[in-house]
């Protein structure tokens, strides 16, 4: 029996439907952007380089030859350099195990001297037990009270009150005014100790970080050699919070001192707004990208130039070191996108590295310990946190 002309129109509705479903379905994409993604730009995919084999930077390159770079060489290949770090008393295990690593992977070989800086005197059994862990020499010195104590014009209730807010915002440390110190110290007090005024290049080391590859050339003849003045491994995003004035205060020192720009700076680096669009907002205008400084290999004559002390006395001023929360490593990076030839700041990839929790992990049979290319082994969300992509972008991957 026929069906009635309504149920014929009915089946055919239906079926159109259902024909429709089936086409969407095998139309759509494979594979969704994860979060976090910036709506899946193509910088925000790139392949890590790091996956690619890794070999050393160009040559020049010095490298042991004979007795050339032993300890007790007072006529050694070694230049006028340091290893850095600011510790207590109380990290010692940390230190112990960042030591054991540089010194496996690169001092033993070049035996450069370890400078160790804290703001009380270190104890005997810190001074003992890591003279154990290299030849070289070690000296332990104390920050002047003057580098470390809080500015006198630095309002205490206003620096409690400032840090209720930034504690609002989920901003870490931000009660913790040792920590405040610290980052302004790291930022532009350093370089002015006694003990390394006649030292012109520094590796900073901190406590708990991992060495993995080995490293046969020596690193600050390579700088030195190339004209680099500022190295790194790891380039991240910073907590927008935590720096929400110090653009705006930069913007406002250039006003009046343009004439320390770089000819070939880093401002697209610094003023990209298209692969964090939050983070620029809510910094003002800053795209938060900064070279993590718990690794820097940089030669001090920057800090000490012109242009960095009258930019480092221009923020110290302002008072975002204790009013906010800003770092040395963003300071630092700002300043050097701004003020140095890009070209002179050179990404060592070939230096395997580890700060929890991020990793610079080179493909190459000279690396042992950490997984090629990972960035990091924490959630899968903090992998939006690496700006090297804008660093390619911008500048390039010397």
């Amino acid at each position: 029996m026929a069906l009635p002309k309504s149920m014929r129109l009915l089946a055919i509705v239906t079926m159109a439907i259902f024909c429709w479903l089936i086409f969407q379905i095998f139309r759509a994409p494979t594979s969704l952007t994860p979060p976090g993604r910036a709506n899946g730009k193509p910088e925000d995919m790139l392949r890590d380089p790091n996956l690619d084999p890794t070999g050393e930077p160009p040559e020049p390159l010095h490298r042991v030859q004979g007795n050339n770079y032993a300890p007790d060489n007072p006529n050694s290949d070694r230049i006028n350099a340091t290893i850095l770090s600011l510790v207590r008393n109380e990290e010692l295990a940390g230190i112990i195990q960042s030591m054991r690593d540089l010194e496996r992977t690169w001092n033993h070989k070049f035996n450069y001297p370890w400078t160790f800086f804290n703001d009380v005197p270190f104890t005997e059994e810190f001074k003992t037990k890591t003279r154990t862990l290299t030849k070289a020499e070690i000296r332990y010195e104390v920050v002047p009270k003057e580098h470390w104590e809080v500015p006198s014009w630095i309002n205490h209730d206003l620096f409690v009150e400032s840090a209720n807010i930034l504690e609002e915002q989920e901003v870490q440390y931000a009660h913790l005014l040792s920590y405040h110190q610290m980052c302004r110290w790291n930022s532009g007090m350093f370089y002015r100790h006694p003990a390394l005024q006649d030292v012109q290049y520094y590796w900073r080391v901190e406590p708990k970080v991992h060495f993995f590859c080995d490293v046969d050339y020596d690193v600050f003849r390579y700088m030195s050699d190339h004209n680099k003045t500022y190295g790194f491994t790891i380039n991240l995003y910073d907590s927008p919070q935590s720096i929400s004035t110090l653009w705006p205060e930069t913007i406002k020192f250039l006003a009046s001192h343009n004439h320390h720009l770089a000819e070939y700076n880093a401002m697209g680096w610094l003023k990209d707004n298209e692969r964090r669009p939050e983070h620029n907002f809510k910094a003002n205008g800053y795209s938060t990208c900064h070279f993590w400084s718990n690794f820097e290999i940089a030669d001090m004559s920057f800090w000490r130039g012109r242009a960095y002390e009258e930019y480092f006395d221009h923020l110290d001023r302002a008072g975002g070191f204790f009013y906010e929360r800003w770092g040395d490593a963003p300071v630092h990076s700002i300043a050097l996108g701004l003020f140095e030839d890009r070209s002179k700041i050179h990404w060592f990839r070939d230096i395997g590295y580890q700060h929890v929790p991020f990793f610079n992990c080179p493909n190459s049979p000279k690396c042992r310990g950490c997984v090629t290319g990972r960035f990091t082994d924490g959630e899968a969300w903090l992998n939006k946190e690496d700006c090297r992509p804008n660093w390619f972008k911008y500048v390039g991957m010397d």
